[in-house]
């Protein structure tokens, strides 16, 4: 196989060389759980690369939204050029559940808006990992969702060499049987078209605009060749190929007659049951669906929302977990879960709540109780699938550290920064002291955070400021989404010199012209005040050489005690470390501008891709596939705008106002 290579520029520094020996010589004795505890910005996803290289295993990196992990795809791409690096997110621009409200009897039917680019990287993922070993995947938590099986989706792939007696009649047939489409007149991704003695395939799962030529001698094949769609030049010759599925969920018509014969079976139980307890109208709404579904199987081999008999289909066992991602790797992967303190819990959440909007389905007679089986896996379930785990997070929760056989540290930054000077003040006069600091950093050029515990402090505090002359705005819930970035882009840039929020966490930028950090309240008890929170929020002074984080307080709270503790320990291993190489730490001045422009370039660049993809789906002439259209538009609007990803919403802002002025509303 190829071997994992990491190509960088820079070699590991401070701590990372001891991190990246301690991991890969855990996970090759045998260590089920690690914990790598980076703090920000000391090069986390360069050492998970270089762990990789180390190890050379098939590596799953899990991350707790699309856009870190589109992130971390982007880096581990530049880092491994030369092996199979993919993307497995969901793949829907827009998703509406299928869902029963009884109290006000309202059924709401599925309505999806799938990305075909993240459909094909999706196929591009499970693709690889059939195919080869140096395998990077970077997921969110969709991976534990329920995918086609493994060794249908292998065994149901064609395969053609050199020499092959090939009818193209029968050939069209089994390509058709695994979900592509023929299309004589335009090749497109998941469509094949036969020419007289040549074939032509475009595989859904290719990286690249390629396709492959199948050309034939009567009925023998008599050449295979990687062709370029665009302009149909040759790129390599083969010797053979293999022709894997369009989609996941597919099933030889074989299984899918028997699969047909266990729905009935359990479609009749469930009306003896519906039918015993008086619920008539269920009864006859259960009939008519899963009679029309069967049909649609039995006619097309296929059926909208098949997944939801994909344990019948599968034979499987009520309660048995389904295949997913997961099933494709083998044995003896390594799985990397990033910000571990979030996204394990978000793992362990998905199974409950995909459970209770099933349930009230299955009541009311529109699903089969067989429909529960379809679902994310458990997390016992997804821990059992686990081979060898390494936790990446600056605050490991105890489930974490309990687990793992080793916390291994990475507390140096490659810029030398240290973690921020902490300081513990009284809250009488806290007004006065916070305009003294504000307005010493505004001198120097720095910027501030003010952190508050309500909507009202976070606007009474700005008034305050203001009054005093002081350049400053807030951020909460109720500002529009376009106005954070707005707000956001005014601090980086010095038209604004203090942002004053609730959970500024969740703006998910980095700011490295703050120097000054202000925590209102520091000894309440709750979420924004665990010890958790206030780690993650000194850390947002970190980026800067002169951060500082004064909590104002009137005691000492637990939380308090141990974040402040931490970073006291982190800073002195930092300057210890500081001193002895000769370093001395420095800001990154030239982020301010450089940052904006990339997000920006990156947001269009990323916004741009899905919206085209989006855009040809619909005839915008058309009203009712307009209004489809904008209404996907503004759901993924608002999705990036939760996600965090505020330029990229306002690309999709501006493409929302451009159809409506040259379409019509």
């Amino acid at each position: 196989m190829r071997q994992f290579k990491v190509h960088s520029p820079y070699e590991p520094s401070g701590d990372q060389p001891e991190a990246i020996r301690k991991l890969a010589e855990g996970f090759k004795r045998g260590d089920k759980y690690q914990t790598l505890k980076g703090v920000t910005g000391s090069g986390k996803t360069f050492t998970m690369a270089k762990i990789i290289e180390e190890v050379q295993r098939p590596t799953l990196i899990i991350s707790h939204n699309k856009t870190l992990s589109a992130q971390l795809y982007r880096e581990f791409k530049t880092f491994f050029p030369e092996n199979a690096v993919e993307y497995f997110v969901s793949y829907y621009d827009y998703y509406q559940p299928e869902a029963y409200v009884p109290a006000r009897d309202l059924y709401i039917e599925k309505d999806a808006a799938i990305n075909k680019e993240i459909d094909s990287l999706r196929l591009a993922a499970t693709y690889a990992l059939m195919e080869r070993r140096d395998v990077i995947i970077v997921a969110t938590v969709s991976c534990i969702y329920g995918l086609g099986m493994p060794d249908l989706y292998k065994e149901m792939r064609t395969h053609v060499s050199l020499g092959d007696e090939l009818d193209a009649h029968k050939l069209a047939q089994k390509l058709i049987g695994v979900q592509y489409q023929r299309n004589d007149a335009v090749l497109e991704r998941g469509n094949f078209r036969i020419k007289g003695d040549t074939i032509e395939v475009f595989p859904p799962y290719m990286e690249t605009d390629q396709a492959y030529r199948i050309e034939l001698d009567f009925d023998e094949v008599s050449r295979i060749r990687r062709f370029d769609v665009l302009n149909g030049t040759a790129i390599e010759e083969l010797d053979e190929l293999y022709l894997y599925p369009a989609k996941h969920f597919v099933v030889p018509e074989a299984m899918l007659q028997q699969a047909t014969e266990r729905i009935n079976a359990e479609l009749e139980m469930r009306l003896e049951e519906l039918r015993s307890q008086g619920k008539m109208l269920e009864a006859e709404r259960l009939k008519t669906r899963t009679t029309y579904d069967i049909e649609m199987m039995k006619e097309m081999g296929y059926c909208s929302g098949i997944e939801n008999y994909s344990a019948p289909i599968a034979n499987r066992k009520h309660g048995d977990p389904p295949a997913t991602l997961l099933h494709y790797f083998p044995d003896d992967f390594l799985c990397l879960i990033d910000e571990a303190h979030v996204t394990v819990p978000q793992i362990g959440a998905m199974y409950e709540g995909d459970r209770s909007r099933k349930q009230n389905l299955i009541d009311f007679g529109f699903r089969l109780p067989s429909a529960l089986d379809n679902r994310p896996l458990k997390a016992d379930e997804f821990t059992a699938k686990m081979n060898q785990v390494i936790y990446v997070t600056a605050t490991p929760r105890k489930e974490e550290i309990k687990q793992s056989t080793q916390i291994v540290e990475q507390l140096i930054r490659p810029t030398g920064l240290l973690d921020p000077i902490v300081e513990v003040r009284p809250s009488e006069g806290q007004m006065q002291d916070i305009y003294t600091e504000v307005t010493a950093r505004i001198k120097k050029g720095e910027r501030s955070l003010l952190l508050t515990l309500t909507k009202k402090m976070a606007e009474d505090l700005t008034d305050y400021l203001t009054e005093l002359g002081i350049k400053c705005k807030y951020i909460h819930s109720e500002i529009d989404t376009f106005e954070r970035v707005e707000i956001l882009k005014s601090l980086r840039t010095g038209e604004i010199d203090v942002l004053i929020g609730i959970n500024l966490l969740r703006e998910g930028i980095d700011l490295p012209e703050v120097s000054f950090i202000a925590l209102l309240d520091a000894d309440k008890i709750g979420f924004l005040r665990s010890t958790t929170s206030l780690i993650q929020i000194i850390g947002r002074a970190a980026r800067n050489a002169e951060g500082m984080v004064v909590m104002y307080a009137d005691r000492m709270s637990d939380a308090m005690k141990e974040a402040i503790d931490e970073t006291k320990r982190r800073r002195s291993i930092q300057e210890a470390y500081n001193k002895e190489h000769g370093i001395t730490p420095k800001t990154i001045k030239k982020a301010v501008e450089d940052i904006l422009v990339h997000e920006k370039e990156n947001a269009e660049e990323n916004a741009q891709v899905n919206l085209e993809v989006l855009k040809k789906s619909a005839n915008l002439f058309v009203p009712a596939q307009r209004k489809k259209l904008l209404t996907a538009l503004r759901k993924e609007m608002e999705d990036c705008a939760e996600r965090l990803d505020y330029e990229q919403a306002a690309v999709i802002r501006d493409q929302i106002l451009d159809i409506e002025k040259t379409y019509g509303k």
